[in-house]
This record gives structure tokens, sequence and C-alpha cells, in this order.
């Protein structure tokens, strides 16, 4: 049934990576497996977790330390002594009969591409790791269960990849923001220099005096002359004689009473 192709039903990716997916070959309770084209026009099987096992850490990660096993740190360039294929840091055997890696994403839609070759097994070797029972060092041992996640079966679809920005929207964005800045510190030199100088003008300056010219002034030279005593008219008693007493000159006889 593995290599049975059929057609794409609804919620299955476009395209995984750099490949085409073309039909579905095989599903499996944790996950399926798809017909794929690479860019160079080769066939390859290409094998997805379902949205149930890619959202349980643990399933997930047994999926990915088993692409690993099987050759994905030798593509990556990770070698040991002598040339070989340094192992797995979980020290995990690896998987007897897997086909090789040819490209992986271990991300939060983990996927892994594998050569497709008719009546071989393909992808899908790598989906069985992720279903684990009761087992002991290789033997059966104790009960099975029934991951939770089962129920969800819908293929899990890496995000749609962010659009890079092209390095010139970058380098102009630079210099937009660099040219702001210069204004900005030119419009704070100006805002502090028209203060300063606001300040100066706005301070009240000393009036100046006008410079202390001393003319000494003559002393005043009165209009008359000094005053001098002017002579009487009444003639004086030697010139007149004697005068007759009790009544001088000039007095009215009517005032005075009669003898």
């Amino acid at each position: 049934m593995a290599n049975v192709a059929s057609p794409l039903q609804y919620g299955d990716p476009p395209r995984l990576g750099p490949y085409v997916v073309q039909a579905r070959l095989h599903s499996a309770p944790a996950g399926f497996v798809y017909l794929g084209q690479g860019p160079d026009g080769r066939a390859v099987s290409l094998a997805v977790l379902t949205r149930g096992a890619a959202y349980d850490a643990a399933a997930r990660d047994r999926f990915v330390t088993a692409i690993r096993d099987a050759g994905g740190r030798e593509r990556s360039g990770v070698r040991g002594w002598l040339n070989r294929p340094a192992r797995p840091r979980g020290g995990g055997a690896v998987l007897e009969g897997a086909p090789e890696v040819l490209a992986y994403d271990g991300g939060r839609a983990p996927w892994v591409a594998v050569p497709y070759a008719p009546g071989r097994p393909g992808a899908e070797r790598f989906l069985e790791p992720v279903m684990v029972g009761g087992t002991l060092i290789g033997q059966a041992h104790g009960p099975d269960f029934v991951p939770y996640w089962l129920t969800d079966r819908a293929p899990a679809l890496p995000g749609p990849p962010r659009p890079r920005r092209p390095l010139t929207e970058t380098r102009k964005r630079v210099l937009i923001a660099a040219l702001a800045m210069v204004l900005l510190l030119l419009l704070v030199v100006t805002i502090l220099l028209l203060l300063l100088l606001g300040r100066q003008d706005s301070e009240p300056q000393p009036r100046q005096l006008p410079p202390t010219v001393f003319v000494p002034t003559p002393p005043p030279t009165p209009e008359t002359p000094e005053p001098r005593p002017s002579p009487s008219q009444s003639p004086s008693p030697t010139e007149s004689g004697q005068s007759t007493p009790g009544r001088s000159p000039g007095e009215d006889p009517g005032d005075e009473s009669p003898l």
C-alpha cells in the first residue's frame, strides 16, 4: 500500500521545503507519506507528522532523532574521527533499513525527504519510532497505550515563510533614521541658542549717565546800590528854634480836650 499513489486531499501541503507534493503514498497513525518532486526533477518520498503528533514534544523528538540517526548529522557536515559519521548525543542505535536522508526540517512541523524507489520502504520508515508501546530493551513488556493525539489527523503544515525585505529597503530606512537624528540634534541646538540669546537680551542694561562738567558761575551783582538813610524833612531843633510844647506840627487841635 506504500507505493500506491492517491490524489491529494483537502489540507495536504502543496510543498514541503523545496519539494513539490504531487500525491499521497501512505497514511499512518503518526503521519502521512507523499510523493514529491525535487528542484532537479528527482522523485522523492516525503513524510510529515500529523498535527497532533507535531504538537507532542516527545513524539516530535522521536521523529527527528530517528532522522538524525539515519544520517542527518552526516549531511550537515558533522563527522567524528577517521571521517566517520558522528554518533547522536542520545547514544541511540541507528534505525535499521532506513533510506538515505536527502533533507529534513526539525521545526514545529517536521518532515523528511528520501529518494523514492518503487517496492522499497520510503519515508514512512521514520514514522515507526513515533508510535511507542510497552517495550523494555527491545522486548515487549507491559501494556500498550494509545497516544492522546491520535484524534488530530490533519497534516502538520509549516507556517508561511516570512518574506525577507530587500537590502535596499533596509539601507533606505537606515539613511532616513540617520537624517532624522541629525535634524533633531540641529533643532535642539537651535532652541538652546535661542534661549541663551533671548535671556541675555531681556536683562535690563544699566543706563549710562551723561558726563558731569562743572562750570563756576560768578556771584550775583545787585542792581541797586547799597541803601543809605535819607535825610529827614523835619527841621532840627537848632534850625527851627523852640517849639510849642505839648503839640507837634501836623497834629489836629480838635482832638485836644479844652482845659
